[in-house]
This record gives structure tokens, sequence and C-alpha cells, in this order.
């Protein structure tokens, strides 16, 4: 049975028992990417997220060592919360974990970043069909030809979520995304997945692969796991992530477009 009460998941989480993907679950609220890295590197990917917005949408930002988001979910610590975490080591991916106390320093800043998985219950909400919640299986995502607007040292190619949408329905997913610029907003392709540089959808570089059916057309949208293609050029000494599709669930009502002063990070 789906989870509707984000504090229950973090506490499973916390536990280590959380297993898979946390889409379908929480309906009510928004579930959002970590990015964690020292605070030196800090300001310049806050420059990367604010000209870069569909994949990197701010929900929160932390003061530097403090685990805690006080605004997206105050009894809630991002070192355990989440099922699932990578950490990249200039620029490589060194470890996968399910808890990130022993890493944790005095100098990292924790970036929360909107997810899709907000917008999907709004899609189920109005009839869409989607493939990876009926198999309860994490949404496939792909390196893409896109490539985000440099800051600093980060830079590098936009990966995107592909989910397949009836041909009749494209219109309508389009205008439901839209209204969560918060969670990616409206796709940013439809249609051949060559145009964008992506070779063979049974192949996703993350999560699982999906079949498209004939009455149906892939649709694209930008996907908050770009920064993990981006952590292989920026080459930080250590740069944290979450696990594709093991989002961090806050407190966040779903509709709630923005946070008030979401975007501003103590020093």
């Amino acid at each position: 049975m789906p989870i509707a009460v984000p504090a229950e998941l973090r506490l499973i989480a916390r536990r280590g028992a959380w297993l898979g993907s946390t889409a379908g679950h929480c309906p009510g609220h928004q579930q959002a990417n970590l990015v964690v890295l020292p605070n030196e590197a800090a300001a310049e990917f806050a420059a990367f997220c604010a000209r870069n917005p569909k994949p990197c949408p701010v929900i929160e930002v932390t003061p530097p060592g403090d685990p805690v988001p006080a605004a997206a979910a105050p009894d809630a610590d991002l070192r355990t919360d989440l099922p699932g975490y990578r950490v990249y080591r200039d620029g490589e991916l060194a470890e996968r974990c399910g808890d990130i106390r022993s890493l944790w320093r005095d100098d990292l800043v924790a970036f929360l970043l909107g997810c899709s998985f907000t917008f999907e219950h709004a899609l189920v909400d109005a009839g869409v069909p989607l493939r990876s919640v009926e198999r309860h299986s994490t949404v496939p995502m792909f390196v893409s030809n896109l490539a985000c607007t440099p800051a600093g040292r980060f830079h590098g190619p936009m990966v995107v979520t592909m989910r397949p949408i009836p041909v009749l329905q494209v219109d309508l997913i389009r205008a439901l995304s839209a209204d969560y610029p918060h969670a990616h907003g409206a796709p940013v392709h439809v249609g051949d997945p060559q145009a964008i540089g992506i070779a063979r959808l049974d192949r996703p570089d993350y999560g699982d692969p999906v079949p498209v059916g004939a009455d149906e057309t892939p649709v694209f949208w930008a996907c908050g796991v770009t920064p993990q293609a981006v952590a292989e050029r920026a080459r930080l000494d250590l740069m944290i992530t979450h696990e594709p599709g093991q989002m961090f669930v806050t407190d966040i009502p779903r509709e709630r477009r923005a946070l008030p002063g979401s975007g501003n990070r103590s020093s």
C-alpha cells in the first residue's frame, strides 16, 4: 500500500528498511532530489541552479553543517532520511550507501531540488497511465545532448526522465505538468528520442526501462539527476546525491508552487 505521511516514509528510510523507488507515495507532498557539497562550491552550484531552473528547481538550501531542512521538514535529517545515497569523490562515483552520517562535515551544504514524482500524482488523478508507477519500478532516466548553461565548475548535459504517454493525452500532460515549476514543469521534448541524443529507450542510464505502446509517444522531462552527470565534470573532492528514484519526501504540500525564502542560504 502507498504511504501517505512523509514522516512515516522518512522513518522507514532512517531505519534502513525502505527498498526501491519513492514514486507513487505521499501524493499530497513534494518530493525532492538531494545534492550535498562543500560550502566553498555552494555559491557556484546555486548559480548553476539559477541558470538551469528546469532540471534544478531549488526548494531549500541548508546552512553549512546543518543536516536539517528546517523549511521542508523540520523533524528530518538529510543524513539518514533518504533510502539511498551516492558519494562522488573527484568526479568519480566512489560509494553507494544508506546513511551518510559518517561522511558529514561542518562545511557541507545541502540543496533540495524539485522532483517530477511530485506532479505524477496530478497526472494519475487526471487518468493518465504511468507505467513505472504501475510496475513499482524506477522511472527511466537518460543523459541527453541538451546542454546545461555552465556556472563555474558546473557544466554538462541535462538528464531527462521518460514516460510513455498516450498520444491523445500529450496536450493534457503538458498543461498539468506546467503547473508544477517547482517539479521541473512542462516536458522538454516529445517524440523522437534520437533528436535529443538518446539512441535506445531500452537502455536507460538510470532507472528501469519501460515499453512504449503503439498508441503512445515518449515524453521527456528535465530531471534532478542532472547534478550527478555534472558531478563527473565538476570534480569536487566530495559531492553526495540521492540514489536515482529514491527521493527525500518533504512536508511541503504538492500544490504549493514556491516556498518563501527557500532560495536564501545562511552562511
